[in-house]
């Protein structure tokens, strides 16, 4: 008996997800969800492209546009002889540096490797500039990028929506005319105006009303 009830309560599950998955709104969303996504991918893909023209004369592009800030501390001033950065131009030098004053020969290929661990463990490429991950960085590319992603973003979708209210109201008008057009030859199926101080039913109250003669209409069990 038990496992009859959890059986039948495991389909009445199933039966409302299932009801719930196939509403309208719900298809909806997700496909709104997923044009978002390869929309919003599309509108980075276009930022970055204009954005590396804009800044084609700054080192590194717009991943270049960082500013560091001055070490406070020591978790902040980087390893000893390279500091808080250094150009990526430099990064061979800066590797045999950092070899030599650990006692490696900048020669050997596995301690020059072991050096270039280190060191990118340490830094993230900027542009063409390394800067050290403890200090406190201002990503000013990123922060402009976000803010014309989202400037673009929303201009489209204003757009959208204009179009959609323009289109929705010629639609409206167009419907009207020929609604006149209909009436002019059939005069005598134009709707009566609603007389003076009447309330004029919605639709809501029009179904309620259908509802409410149904179920007089309907005859009763004794």
């Amino acid at each position: 008996m038990a496992n009859k009830k959890q059986k039948k309560k495991t389909i009445n599950l199933w039966n409302e997800f299932k009801a719930f998955i196939s509403r309208g709104n719900v298809l909806d969303m997700a496909v709104g969800v997923i044009m978002g996504s390869a929309f919003g991918a599309i509108v980075t893909a276009l930022v970055n492209i204009l954005l590396s023209v804009c800044t084609w004369a700054v080192p590194g592009g717009i991943k270049g546009l960082v500013s560091v800030l001055p070490a406070i501390n020591e978790a902040q001033a980087g390893l000893d002889g390279i500091g808080q950065k250094f150009s990526a131009a430099n990064l061979n030098d800066v590797i045999s540096t950092y070899a030599t004053a650990s006692g490696f020969d900048p020669k050997n290929p596995s301690a020059f490797g072991n050096a270039q661990a280190a060191i990118l463990s340490k830094y993230t490429l900027h542009g063409s500039t390394y800067y050290y991950n403890g200090s406190a960085i201002i990503d000013w590319g990123t922060f402009i990028n976000t803010i014309i992603s989202f400037l673009i973003i929303a201009l489209v979708l204003f757009t959208i929506i204009k179009i959609v209210t323009i289109l929705k109201a010629k639609r409206s008008e167009l419907e009207a005319k020929q609604r006149e057009l209909y009436y002019k030859k059939h005069p005598e199926e134009r709707p009566l105006p609603p007389e003076p101080g009447k309330p004029v039913d919605t639709p809501e109250v029009a179904l309620l009303k259908e509802i409410r003669d149904a179920l007089k209409n309907t005859p009763q069990v004794k």
